[in-house]
């Protein structure tokens, strides 16, 4: 069946000639056209151009299309969340009720909560249970416009749930209609029994998980979590090289607390992206820039934490390829919300409206290596679309904290009509 989008105020296509993520200006050019009908056949984007010109150059097509009306809203490509703890069991209200009391993260994760605590909850849930939660955490997702979504393991922190957490992630991407990118974080934390000899840790992630992830095709990219108390320059440098190896796409959370030379590593491993980068240093994000390494700006987390944002103006005047997510995770980012954390890059990082969407669309698609196929509406690429019920796309940061989503295209089927799920 083909469909044909018709009477939209804008259409932001985001198409470029330009192949790769986009830097400095570029995330302004986020092309909007007006005018214009989307004609979507076979799940593609077949043309956008006036009606008239495709009644022409596609008659048969047009004149078989399911219309939509977008009359008096916009249309955009669905949005990209490049980042999440997608899998998990339990949730950490009271770790947030501490936070509001004065306890750090840390004192809180040493204290055996944070990752920990989801760890215990995550290996306690049967396949059954974390796979029921999480389809119907990417059901609230498609209904906030979001049709891919990364997900990275880490809760396991032993092989038998951390296969766990990657297989319903694998087995979601099959059935759900979301796509769901699977990312191995073995090295999330270093498990209580290892805490005295983390390199022993290290050595199980090399010698033992990274070889089965691979060889299951488990996952495309491996994450660590460099950071004090957590993982050390050298052993994530060991880590993600290991992963290389092994075909794993290198990924790192990077400068999430303190600075620790976690972004100057992610360009020097040739990692596709940095994540998080609260307090990466200049000369991080200088390297950063040379490398071509994606920021994947987490604002969420820094509002969630009350810590202090990442300079997301700076990374983009540097030339610093900048993508936005919302780290959906149950301890320091509990939000399905993408268009809230766009608001907050708006408002906390000094972002502009156009970079937000190009950092939640075309960036975040090349930072989980999907740009070729989503990220932008352009003749050829999957017809991963939403339909936002505001009269222009400035509207979407004005009216803030609020879901504008009206209809959701996925893969060229209607998923969400009138912001509900078919």
């Amino acid at each position: 069946m083909a469909l044909l989008i018709i009477n939209a105020n804008e259409v932001v296509t985001l198409a470029s000639e330009k192949k790769g993520p986009r830097v400095k200006e570029e995330m302004a050019e986020i092309n909007v056209l007006q005018d214009v009908a989307v004609l979507v056949a076979e799940g593609k984007i077949v043309e956008i151009a006036p009606l008239e010109q495709l009644k022409s150059s596609h008659k048969e097509l047009v004149e078989s299309a399911e219309i939509i009306d977008a009359k008096g809203q916009i249309v955009l490509p669905g949005f990209v969340d490049a980042h999440t703890h997608l899998v998990h069991g339990g949730t950490r209200e009271n770790e947030f009720n501490m936070r509001l009391n004065g306890a750090t993260y840390m004192e809180i994760m040493n204290a055996g909560g944070g990752i920990h605590y989801t760890t215990t909850k995550t290996r306690e849930a049967s396949f059954d249970e974390l796979y029921d939660k999480t389809y119907a955490h990417l059901n609230t997702f498609l209904k906030h416009g979001i049709t891919t979504v990364e997900a990275k393991s880490g809760y396991g922190l032993d092989w038998e749930t951390e296969y766990k957490q990657l297989t319903v992630a694998k087995k979601l991407q099959e059935n759900h209609a979301v796509d769901v990118v699977s990312t191995f974080m073995g090295a999330h934390a270093v498990p209580k029994e290892y805490k005295e000899n983390s390199d022993k840790f290290v050595d199980i992630v090399i010698e033992e998980m990274l070889p089965k992830v691979a060889e299951q095709g488990l996952a495309e990219f491996n994450d660590v979590f460099c950071e004090h108390g957590v993982f050390t320059p050298e052993q994530s440098r060991r880590i993600l090289l290991a992963g290389k190896e092994q075909g794993l796409t290198p990924k790192i959370h990077a400068d999430e607390i303190e600075p620790y030379e976690g972004a100057e590593l992610a360009a020097e491993v040739g990692a596709i992206s940095a994540e998080h980068l609260l307090v990466a240093s200049d000369e991080g994000i200088r390297r950063m820039a040379e490398a071509g390494t994606i920021a994947v700006l987490l604002p969420g987390t820094a509002f969630f934490l009350r810590a202090p944002f990442a300079r997301g103006r700076l990374m983009v005047d540097s030339g610093v390829p900048v993508a936005i997510s919302t780290d959906f995770n149950p301890g320091s980012s509990p939000t399905i919300s993408l268009p809230f954390i766009q608001n907050l890059a708006c408002l906390n990082m000094g972002m502009t409206m156009e970079e937000v969407i190009t950092a939640t669309t075309i960036n975040a698609a090349y930072a989980i290596n999907r740009g070729d196929e989503v990220g932008s509406l352009e003749a050829g690429k999957k017809a991963d679309i939403v339909i936002l019920n505001v009269p222009n796309y400035k509207q979407m940061q004005y009216f803030y904290g609020m879901n504008h989503t009206n209809t959701v295209i996925k893969g060229g089927q209607v998923v969400v009509k009138d912001g509900v799920l078919v």
